[in-house]
């Protein structure tokens, strides 16, 4: 039975066998905990190298930032591919390249603040085909029923990520030294590699491990085609549509706000609560912990629904309104804490709320345009990406302008409860591009 994972051995004995497409769903988890986790490295790194370097504010929300600079020319770009070459080979390229670039940065920020830059600039190029690859390969391995929760589980190894790297960079650091957790994650970055070239095809139906009962399951929970055309979508087309603008709003103000989080939480404990650096790796990394778990049983939630039959439309507009209004309304509170452990609180319970969106506007790519969610991923997330620039550099000078934290999250408040109000107008479920 394929849902109980249970088949008849040779002597009748029952064995356990695990379907492929939850291998790959687990190979996806840990590639995005990987994604993640060299990125935090140097939102923790940073500290101590701010210290040494006698870096600002200011200069620091560049440093965080220049990792962006790459990555918003790459997704559209690694969407493209995806959808032209299949996940396997893109996600495998963007892993050796981002994992190189993780391995250079100590070099890198030990030699100038230009050579820092580009290799930061380097390592987002590398590392933005991750999220569009991770989406198509979803897309091709799971029924529409079980798509929100492969999503949850990918997107849960995902803000694992922060946790890791947020609680293993500063022991190394303290024991080896500021270049200790960069290598250390370079060699987990060429482990996966070698388990992905084994285990994951860009399709179900080119692994030779796949079963066939499985491989008709996935089929018939399709509801479009899955073959490769390897046609572009016209991008006046494109933009052409409402739907479409839905989705780009709520990439822009999910990123604008998780890339806020992501940067500047450690600093914020810092300097808010002047609480050290491990002290404030703990409080910043138990939102994203939590964020993990509320992020996949959103996923079920959603694919419950849909089972239920409730309309998919009305399901991504309940889900992407929990991730919207609810960081909104913790992020206002979050500006009146008065204790390290009260905005740990408001932070878990932002990031928490703001996972919902995974199985809103993230999976609604692949439901109105499934030939060329790649593209679209590609879009929407380099628009995105220009507000995760803007809020990170932006954040910088806000605090050193104002000398605190609590103007710029009301901005982001705000923006979170604006975007819900488009989204709920124009977003829907159906599909729009054949």
């Amino acid at each position: 039975m394929e849902k109980g994972m249970l088949m008849r051995g040779r002597a009748g004995e029952p064995k356990i066998t695990v379907p492929e497409r939850f291998k790959v769903v687990t190979l996806l988890a840990l590639v995005m905990c990987l994604c993640n986790a060299d990125r935090v490295v140097m939102s923790v790194a940073i500290v101590p190298l701010a210290a040494e370097h006698g870096w600002s504010n200011s200069f620091l929300g560049i440093v965080q930032s220049s990792f962006l600079w790459g990555y918003v020319f790459s997704s559209v770009i690694g969407g493209v591919l995806v959808d032209r070459y299949g996940g396997k080979k893109v996600m495998a390229c963007g892993v050796a390249l981002w994992s190189l670039a993780t391995l250079l940065t100590p070099w890198a920020a030990t030699h100038s603040t230009l050579s820092l830059l580009a290799v930061r600039a380097f390592f987002g190029l590398a590392e933005g085909v991750a999220l569009p690859a991770m989406s198509t390969l979803v897309s091709r391995w799971f029924p529409i029923n079980e798509r929100a929760s492969a999503v949850g589980i990918s997107m849960a190894g995902f803000h694992l990520g922060n946790v890791t790297g947020l609680l293993v960079t500063p022991i190394v650091i303290s024991s080896i030294g500021i270049s200790g957790p960069f290598v250390l994650f370079t060699s987990l970055g060429l482990l996966w590699l070698t388990m992905w070239g084994y285990g994951a095809t860009s399709d179900p139906r080119e692994s030779h491990l796949i079963s066939q009962s499985e491989l008709r399951l996935i089929q018939a929970g399709k509801t479009e085609s899955s073959v490769r055309n390897g046609k572009f979508l016209p991008l006046r087309l494109l933009l052409s549509k409402l739907p479409t603008w839905a989705i780009i709003f709520a990439n822009i103000t999910n990123n604008w706000g998780y890339f806020v989080l992501l940067s500047w939480m450690p600093v914020y404990f810092k300097s808010v609560f002047d609480i050290n650096l491990k002290q404030a790796a703990w409080f910043s990394a138990a939102p994203w912990g939590m964020m993990a778990i509320s992020g996949y049983i959103a996923g079920v939630v959603s694919d419950y629904l849909i089972k239920a039959g409730y309309p998919l439309t009305l399901v991504r507009k309940i889900m992407q309104s929990i991730g919207f209004i609810g960081p909104g309304v913790s992020l206002l509170c979050l500006n009146h804490a008065k204790t390290p452990v009260a905005a740990a609180m408001f932070l878990t319970a932002a990031l928490s709320l703001s996972s919902f969106s995974q199985a809103g506007f993230l999976l609604n790519m692949q439901d109105i345009a499934p030939e060329y969610a790649g593209f679209l991923h590609g879009i929407s997330n380099s628009a995105g990406t220009l507000a995760a620039i803007v809020s990170t550099i932006g954040t910088g000078y806000f605090v050193q302008w104002l000398g605190s934290f609590q103007a710029f999250l009301t901005v982001t408040a705000l923006l979170y409860f604006a975007t819900t109000i488009f989204w709920n107008a124009f977003a829907t479920g159906e599909r729009v591009f054949l």
